[in-house]
Order: C-alpha cells, then structure tokens, then sequence
C-alpha cells in the first residue's frame, strides 16, 4: 500500500467517523450527561470496539485472498457497490431530513460506564463490520505482510478514537453539538457524494481484472 492508498483510506476513515449516526448520540450523551472525562472515554471505548472489527476484517480477507482464485478482484468490486450504496443512503438521508442525534438517555455519570457504552455501540453493530470488510477489500493485498496489516488497522482505530475523543473535548463546551445537529444532513450530503466519486473510482480499477 502506497501512500495515495493510505490517503484515500485516511478520508473514508474520517468521513465514516464523522458521518452522524448512533455512536456519535452515544459520545455526545455520555459528554453532555457525565462531563468530558466520561465521554473522551467513550471515544476510546469506541474505538477500540472499531479496531476489533478491523482486526478480523483484515485477517479473514487475507486468508480468503489466499485461498480462493478471483476473490480480491470480487471483493473489491462488492466492496466499492456497497460503499456507493452507502453514499446514496447519505444522500437520500439529506433530502429525507431523517435524523436522531438527540437521545433522551439517562447515564451514571463514570469513566468506565462511558468507555463500556462506547465499545459496546460498536462492537453490536454489525454495519461496522460489513463497513470495513468494503472498505478493506480495496485496499488490502492478497500477499499483504503483517507491518502493512497493523498500519491498516491502526489506522481505523486511530482516526475513530481521535475523532469521537475530539468531539467530546469540543461537545463539553456545548458549541460542536449544535453545530453537528444543526448541519447533519449537509455532512451526510457532502460526504454521500465524496464516497460514491472514491468508491466509483475504486470500481474502475478494480472491473478490468475480472474481464
């Protein structure tokens, strides 16, 4: 993986983070309930719930990657159907005005009960997991080392924790959480169409390899 991959692996990262859904609800209760030392936790918590989804994702892909003719070049293509699938579903979220950041939920205000909530909102979605195997399967190689793994994994795990982390520093202050509630639909907006341009480019390059 060179460093264009990386890039473009980089903003699909901070473009899934920051899309507005159920974990950001969680991050920003637990800030607003229990102070930002509860929700920072839960940034954390979070995280670490994405990168054992990552982890699984890229092993199980380079082990199907080795033993089944064809499936990089399939998984790429799926991958990149369901990543333009998902871009559309931001874009018709936008016109649809269909959002729920705001949570009445109750919560003990603690460090561990945030880093518990925020590992658990992610490790019991499953939309995580198909998420990253898409995702992975542009960008991970059949004959792909160990060192290129963790930077692959590391890097969701970071970029997921630094993101929800920053939004509880902000959120305590009180200006972020307007601003994302008021401008949800414009994010998903942005970012549906910035996922369906990377995800159509993937699927070019990926097409020739099977014909």
């Amino acid at each position: 993986m060179n460093i264009t991959q990386w890039s473009q692996l980089v903003l699909i990262c901070i473009m899934g983070a920051m899309s507005p859904g159920p974990s950001l609800a969680v991050i920003l209760r637990n800030t607003l309930s229990g102070g930002r030392t509860q929700g920072v936790m839960s940034g954390i918590g979070h995280g670490l719930g994405i990168t054992f989804y990552a982890v699984v994702a890229v092993s199980g892909l380079v082990a199907l990657f080795n033993t089944i003719p064809n499936f990089f070049s399939v998984a790429q293509i799926a991958g990149s159907f369901f990543l333009i699938w998902l871009g559309g579903k931001m874009i018709i979220s936008f016109f649809k005005k269909d959002y729920a950041a705001n949570e009445n939920m109750s919560s003990k205000n603690s460090a561990h009960q945030g880093f518990l909530e925020g590992f658990l909102i992610a490790f019991l979605n499953p939309k995580i997991a198909a998420w990253l195997l898409a995702l992975f399967s542009q960008f991970v190689q059949p004959d792909a080392v160990l060192a290129e793994q963790f930077v692959l994994v590391s890097t969701v795990g970071v970029i997921d924790a630094s993101w929800y982390c920053l939004v509880a520093f902000l959120a305590s202050s009180g200006r972020l959480v307007k601003g994302l509630q008021q401008n949800a639909s414009r994010i998903d907006l942005g970012m549906g169409i910035l996922l369906i341009i990377l995800a159509a480019g993937m699927l070019w390059r990926a097409i020739p390899h099977i014909i």
